[in-house]
């Protein structure tokens, strides 16, 4: 380490943001469609399962907090590589 080429940073620039245990954006999805149904569909059973799937998805962040932004990735990757 050099002497006065230390930045101290903030530890919310580099941890997930995270609504209920899960990152924003898969939590924002689920709950949506679930209170479009819950609500507009008048469908009462579709809240036990976002439940459900919101527990399953706080598990897989507690495992691996990038586990989402990796599983994108990984869906818009070419199946097959090309020689």
């Amino acid at each position: 380490m050099i002497d006065g080429y230390e930045l101290p940073v903030h530890r919310s620039l580099t941890e997930t943001i995270l609504l209920g245990g899960v990152p924003r954006t898969p939590s924002i999805l689920l709950w949506t469609i679930a209170t479009a149904l819950g609500f507009g569909l008048q469908q009462i059973w579709i809240l036990p399962v976002a439940i459900v799937i919101h527990l399953v998805l706080v598990a897989m962040t507690r495992k691996d907090p990038c586990f989402f932004e990796v599983f994108i990735r990984a869906l818009k990757t070419p199946k097959r590589l090309y020689p």
